[in-house]
């Protein structure tokens, strides 16, 4: 697996900028659906989160969780993570490569991917990384993944597909900088197929600006 050097550095550009998504008036009652929901899938499970960028999620799930292992490649957002008000004791932050995560510091039997599905080469990349993360959990643990749907008005316009039918985004910064971004939306059938081969089967879950889908490893 490659890792995008340039979301990379969009993502470190971006980190005190990053949680103002979560401000839109008009996803506020999905994202207090999945604040909650979220949490209790994971609820006394100990969580291994891949790509936790500030942690905004990981405040949610380590309120019920046994404990949370959260990782991601930016010293930048997870120094904002940290800052969190989190329950002492109940959760561990590293720097980590999603496409390379270390082996956890405990057994894990949760797994948590929240907004990094879209950033996620259709194919041989998404492939390659599921087949790696799901394998340091422990067999029968339960996997959630969240991540965006495509609204027209509200999520930022696609500006090109390429080839592989991978979409992207252009976004610009409060600097000025202006970032093309990798943003696929996944249909339901897509992540159905993707997580076929480790899981017993897929609950899916759809909301007006988000989708859910969750399952338990073979």
């Amino acid at each position: 697996m490659t890792r995008d050097a340039a979301l990379v550095d969009y993502y470190a550009q971006r980190a005190a900028e990053y949680e103002r998504i979560y401000t839109k008036p008009e996803r506020q009652p999905d994202l207090a659906t999945l604040s909650a929901r979220i949490p209790e899938l994971l609820a006394d499970r100990h969580v291994y989160e891949v790509a936790c960028g500030t942690g905004y999620w990981t405040q949610f799930v380590a309120r019920s969780a046994a404990s949370v292992f959260a990782t991601d490649i930016n010293d930048e957002v997870l120094a904002l993570a940290a800052a969190k008000p989190l329950p002492a004791g109940r959760f561990t932050f590293a720097r980590a490569d999603a496409f390379a995560p270390p082996v956890p510091p405990h057994p894990c039997d949760g797994g948590l991917a929240a907004f990094w599905w879209s950033h996620l080469l259709r194919g041989e990349q998404l492939d390659a990384f599921l087949r790696v993360w799901l394998g340091r959990l422990t067999p029968g643990a339960r996997v959630v993944i969240v991540d965006n749907r495509y609204v027209e008005g509200s999520s930022i316009p696609i500006s090109r597909t390429d080839v592989g039918g991978n979409t992207y985004q252009t976004r610009r910064l409060d600097d000025g900088t202006v970032h093309e971004v990798l943003k696929n939306f996944p249909e339901e059938r897509t992540v159905r197929a993707a997580l076929a081969p480790y899981v017993r089967s897929v609950v899916w879950e759809e909301l007006p600006y988000y989708w859910l889908a969750w399952a338990d490893l073979r």
